[in-house]
């Protein structure tokens, strides 16, 4: 696995902190030895990009990860320039961008990580309604699956007994009984099917598709620093490349890194598939994601996607020709 240095941080202002104590500035220094700081989320096989980065970092440049817990913080510390980029969920850009914060997304960065699990007595999709689910309110895992149902002829208040939990606590609920089913991010629904559940409906058939992890940064970086920020795509695709190329490295890295089982690790990454481009299809799905966003009240103003995509830098790139 490539050497890249690690900061683990349990919050913003615990990073802040950090970031504030050991570095003069947060924006991006001068000259060869520069570290560029990337946030990210622990242990989860569809936010592992950044592992790679340094195989391809520019000549005289290294990249610091700092670890958070939930895509919010990331979206939050690019922002306030607690660090430089971040690798985060689509819907916190989007979120951030309805509050009116400088944010872009200037790459995707892993598309799917989601799924729809549950009981082996639920052999049929239609066998949902009546059903206890667990979702994580505010994700996209929530619009999927209310989508789901919905397409299923499932009315998501009336039929079903919805749950909010975290990621973290879904497939403890599961195992123990408390839901009969799920609609999660990885890696939850990965050792829900190591532990016997069962892969129930895809979430992916929706306007919003597999649209999930992007690559962010502000506008104001883009501007001022649009050498640096060119740069850290052509890092960005080289590793996404790299890493679906080479799952078990990818698999192995997760295993190291955070002590993640082998097996739940190899089903995880299956879910996953790396990507950075920002085609046509892929600005329609976010602008799809944020239409559904607004009408189930996860933002509370509408959002010009044409303003939170920025693909100057992807398809500016060379690495890929």
């Amino acid at each position: 696995m490539p050497n890249t240095r690690i900061t683990r941080t349990l919050s913003l202002a615990a990073v802040s902190g950090l970031v504030a104590a050991s570095v003069v500035a947060c924006a991006p220094a001068e000259g060869a030895g520069d570290t560029i700081t990337v946030g990210t989320l622990r242990a989860q096989p569809h936010l592992y990009t950044p592992y790679f980065y340094d195989q391809f970092a520019p000549e005289g440049k290294s990249f610091e990860i700092v670890l958070f817990d939930s895509s919010s913080d990331v979206k939050n510390a690019v922002v306030s320039g607690s660090v430089d980029l971040g690798v985060t969920g689509a819907p916190s850009v989007l979120a951030g961008l309805a509050d009116g914060q400088d944010v872009k997304i200037i790459a995707s960065s892993a598309d799917g990580g989601s799924r729809i699990v549950g009981a082996p007595d639920i052999t049929d999709p239609q066998d949902l309604a009546g059903k206890t689910i667990g979702y994580p309110m505010g994700a996209s895992q929530e619009i999927l699956l209310k989508l789901t149902l919905e397409n299923l002829g499932i009315d998501p208040d009336n039929d079903v007994t919805l749950v909010n939990l975290p990621f973290s606590e879904m497939a403890n609920a599961y195992t123990s009984g408390q839901i009969d089913a799920m609609s999660s991010a990885e890696i939850g629904p990965s050792v829900a099917i190591d532990a016997g559940a069962v892969d129930i409906v895809s979430p992916y058939d929706t306007p919003v598709g597999e649209v999930n992890i992007v690559l962010a940064a502000t506008g104001e970086f883009v501007a001022e620093e649009p050498e640096l920020a060119q740069e850290v795509v052509d890092t960005h695709i080289q590793a996404s490349e790299y890493m679906a190329e080479n799952p078990e490295e990818w698999s192995a890295g997760l295993v190291e890194d955070f002590g993640m089982d082998a097996a739940v690790a190899d089903l995880a990454i299956q879910n996953v598939t790396p990507r950075w481009e920002l085609d046509d299809d892929y600005q329609a799905q976010v602008a799809a994601l944020a239409e559904q966003m607004l009408a189930f009240g996860q933002i509370s103003e509408g959002v010009d996607t044409s303003a939170a995509l920025d693909p100057t830098f992807v398809v500016a790139s060379t690495v890929n020709d």
